[in-house]
């Protein structure tokens, strides 16, 4: 039999130092979200592999001797004061354990000087958090240096359960492109292994950092919005009010700091393979959400073709008493209150965001000089890329031109050509149609349906349709949604829409079968008049599966193809 007994002080901090940091991306992360604590600017980091040892240089606010004489040792911290302040957490860091953590675990070394001091001083840690000598001074400028070296030396048994180095360096990229982008006015210059390795400039906002990051995405793939949290007049009493959102300009803040920033990828030019971009950012730090990132896939799912998921980044500035950073030891989730509200201030966000007409040029420049910059800024040579174009803006000079194999249309307009797929054009329009005038019409001759699960009798009924039981494994659909009357497929649409969970995919799907289909020929006033519709609908980039809609063409893309790039004017 064992007794339980308390364990010794130290062993209790070795626990505690192995949750704080596990890796070169955490010691990375510590001492990076410090710098930002410090409110630096410019964050320069070092790291080596071979000896597993890292630097973080910053220009913040330095610390003086009498703070550098105690940094290091555990749950020191210039962040919180008492058990109330855990209620205000409004820095990255707050617990005071990872230099004394990183002191147990490695050779930890701070060179330190207040902006308004002449000089700055050194001190070097034992592995109790303790200065065996005085701080000694340096010439160094205004900031702060951590140096970690020979992390985990003295656990070899941890030294060798570590992931390979290319494991561990792509998760110190992942962990300094998460930091940047949540914290958008900071320069982040890395260096690996004594090479230069990743820069990134300081921008306005997220929108700014991730071309820097991703080299497929450029910055007008890119639409950002920031909205403020604004509490509604007070009610009667009794009643509950909510927040409203109100936009703000990029750079702006709500009141008290209380806002949503979206940076989203338009739809119908940028798509991921996978969910990796799908990131939540709060009060500065990048976060595990499941709950919020379901709530962004979930707007977004319609808007997207199929196995495809956005690029969108959620930046939330919450009141510190809306928030428990008490949930993990690495601080990468937290608890929210009222998250239900914080869901639908994201969707409605997203659904205002998606509304935004694309950026217009604010330079002046002349004609001829605007074709210039703009063929000078491409980089790829002779490919047509989609032009950023707002198709449901009013085109007077828009003009119907021809049908291509029986599936295109060719519209000429202004500023070069459209190539429009006749088919997801006219599943948009239908789409909005029944959205908004969903009918459900009785009819005379049953429609008899076979085998349909109780689950699609269920989904079809929350459509308003009539459905019943019509002998051994029959049944009998005596309405129609309007749009179906008279289809011939309308037993084969019945079916599939009984298999849709969603009510507003089922009138999806609706509208799909009942569109023109590819291959029908059409005669001109046709085509005028599903273009005139196509252009009135709030989304015309894509259908309601997510598929691209229309190809834009612009005259100087037909002017590079051909190699017409010296003339830049007609």
């Amino acid at each position: 039999m064992q007794n339980i007994h308390i364990l010794p002080i130290e062993v209790v901090h070795l626990i505690a130092a192995g949750e704080v940091i596990d890796s070169l991306a955490a010691v990375v992360r510590e001492l990076a979200e410090n710098a930002i604590d410090a409110s630096a600017t410019r964050i320069v980091i070092a790291i080596w592999t071979d000896s597993l040892s890292v630097q973080v240089s910053d220009n913040g606010c330095g610390m003086a001797i009498a703070d550098l004489s105690q940094a290091a040792t555990p749950h020191t911290t210039s962040k919180i004061n008492s058990a109330e302040d855990l209620r205000q957490i409004d820095s990255l860091g707050f617990r005071g354990e990872a230099l004394y953590s990183l002191a147990q675990l490695a050779d930890l070394s701070i060179c330190s000087r207040p902006i308004l001091e002449p000089v700055g001083y050194q001190a070097n840690y034992d592995q109790y958090g303790n200065l065996p000598l005085s701080p000694k001074v340096v010439a160094i400028a205004a900031g702060t240096i951590v140096t970690v070296r020979n992390l985990f030396s003295r656990y070899p048994n941890r030294l060798q359960s570590l992931p390979s180095n290319s494991q561990q360096v792509r998760k110190v990229q992942l962990q300094i492109q998460q930091m940047a982008i949540a914290n958008p006015h900071i320069n982040w210059q890395v260096n690996l292994d004594g090479k230069e390795w990743i820069t990134i400039w300081a921008g306005e906002n997220a929108g700014e950092i991730l071309p820097q990051i991703i080299s497929s995405i450029q910055a007008y793939d890119l639409v950002y919005k920031r909205f403020s949290l604004i509490p509604q007049p007070l009610l009667p009493r009794g009643e509950k009010g909510s927040k409203s959102l109100a936009p703000l300009s990029p750079t702006g803040r709500g009141a008290g700091g209380e806002g949503i920033s979206i940076t989203l990828g338009r739809p119908d030019r940028l798509s991921r393979r996978r969910p990796d971009w799908v990131k939540i950012i709060l009060n500065g730090r990048m976060i595990n959400f499941p709950e919020l990132e379901q709530t962004i896939l979930s707007s977004l799912e319609r808007t997207l073709p199929r196995h495809r998921f956005p690029v969108c980044i959620v930046d939330l500035d919450l009141p510190c008493d809306r928030l428990d950073w008490n949930r993990h030891p690495a601080k990468a989730e937290a608890y929210i209150q009222d998250l239900a509200d914080i869901q639908t201030q994201i969707k409605n966000a997203i659904a205002e965001v998606l509304k935004s007409p694309e950026p217009s040029s604010q330079a002046t420049y002349g004609n001829a000089t605007q074709d210039l910059l703009r063929t000078a800024e491409r980089k790829t040579s002779y490919l047509i890329p989609t032009k950023k174009e707002n198709f449901n803006q009013p085109n007077l000079s828009l003009k119907a031109i021809a049908q291509v194999l029986d599936t295109y249309i060719l519209a000429e307009h202004q500023g070069g050509l459209w190539l429009v797929e006749q088919h997801v054009a006219h599943e948009r329009v239908l789409f909005e149609k029944i959205e908004t005038q969903w009918q459900i019409v009785a009819i005379n001759q049953p429609i008899l349906l076979k085998s349909i699960s109780d689950d699609g009798i269920e989904r079809l009924q929350a459509l308003g349709i009539e459905i019943e039981a019509f002998g051994n494994n029959l049944w009998a659909v005596r309405s129609l949604p309007e749009i179906l009357i008279g289809h011939e497929d309308c037993a084969v649409i019945l079916q599939e829409m009984s298999q849709q969970d969603d009510p507003t995919m089922a009138r999806a799907t609706a509208a799909c079968r009942s569109a023109i289909r590819n291959g029908t020929k059409l005669d001109l006033n046709t085509i005028r008049d599903l273009l005139w519709q196509w252009q009135q609908t709030r989304n015309p980039h894509t259908c309601p599966h997510g598929r691209p809609i229309c190809l834009a063409i612009d005259e100087s893309d037909l002017a590079r193809f051909f190699r017409r790039n010296w003339i830049v004017s007609k």
